[in-house]
């Protein structure tokens, strides 16, 4: 297993001044989004290497592998980067609650932002 992050890929990440990268977290088979979490070089290396997400804790300061306390463990499914190297799509089976609060994803708990609904109309269809 590779001590560091193979340098093709370390080279494409875009990191914020922490030298961290988001990681959007999605069930593999159902598109569900679950969870973003934070991955600097190390936390990415582990992910592709052994199988389970492994983040950046900002607030702990400390490398955490999903799942180790919790038992609701992220097996990585795949790993892609975005265009601009910025941020991950970290496809995984999720088992159990992927959010700190129990809830399966992240997003259950903080609602709906009431946001204005948006239509195609016939000219957006003639871009597709």
């Amino acid at each position: 297993m590779p001590e560091v992050l193979d340098p093709t890929i370390s080279a494409r990440l875009k990191r914020d001044d922490a030298g961290l990268v988001a990681a959007v977290v999605q069930q593999h088979d159902t598109g569900e989004v679950l969870m973003v979490g934070w991955m600097d070089d190390e936390a990415l290396r582990r992910t592709l290497t052994e199988g389970r997400v492994t983040f950046w804790s900002r607030s702990r300061e400390e490398y955490w592998r999903k799942g180790d306390t919790s038992g609701h463990a992220q097996y990585v499914k795949a790993v892609s980067i975005d265009c601009d190297g910025d941020a991950l799509l970290v496809q995984v089976d999720q088992v159990g609650a992927a959010c700190h609060t129990g809830t399966r994803t992240c997003f259950d708990a903080g609602g709906d932002l009431g946001a204005v609904v948006g239509e195609r109309n016939q000219r957006s269809e003639e871009y597709r």
